[in-house]
């Protein structure tokens, strides 16, 4: 109940059978375009009546590299350079756009370090894709919300209020 009024909301996570896997063992695609680790996460409210629902999915950055363990706290990122990295992209991005239509894809990786790369491949194969129902984002999370400073995050969604409101 906000305000008197009251509402049923429902928040639903879907896990994929496909590439499930632990953190750094299991990362980016297979050649299906299945991402690692993929969730879709459904909310749903209900008020007198009428429902709304709003569906967001998470998962591995989609092209292939991997991150294997090792004795180092956070292993360095390896992207995959001996395969097509599109073939599986394309495919990924087709089901989704398929299953839940238009993409608005948000990266929050770290945009140096040793996380740089994956966010400027990321970003360089959205647009060779060159696909007007997806879009792509990036925010350093890490740089922007370091020390606890969470009202950073109303930069991203001021990014994200267009497509949002669409």
């Amino acid at each position: 109940s906000i305000n008197g009024k009251c509402f049923d909301w429902l928040l639903v996570s879907r896990r994929s059978c496909f590439r499930a896997g632990v953190r750094y063992y299991v990362r980016g695609i297979d050649s299906e375009g299945h991402a690692a680790n993929f969730v879709e996460t459904e909310q749903i409210v209900h008020y007198k009546g009428s429902k709304a629902s709003f569906v967001q999915t998470r998962g591995s950055i989609p092209f292939f590299w991997s991150q294997r363990p090792n004795l180092k706290y956070k292993p360095k990122p390896q992207i995959s350079k001996s395969v097509n990295h599109m073939d599986g992209f394309q495919r990924h991005f087709d089901s989704q756009i398929i299953s839940y239509g238009k993409q608005m894809i948000v990266n929050l990786v770290n945009q140096k370090g040793s996380e740089k790369p994956l966010e400027q491949t990321f970003a360089k194969m959205v647009n060779s894709m060159a696909n007007g129902m997806v879009r792509y984002i990036a925010f350093d999370f890490h740089k922007e919300c370091s020390r606890m400073r969470w009202d950073r995050l109303q930069i991203l969604m001021d990014q994200l209020a267009e497509q949002q409101d669409e």
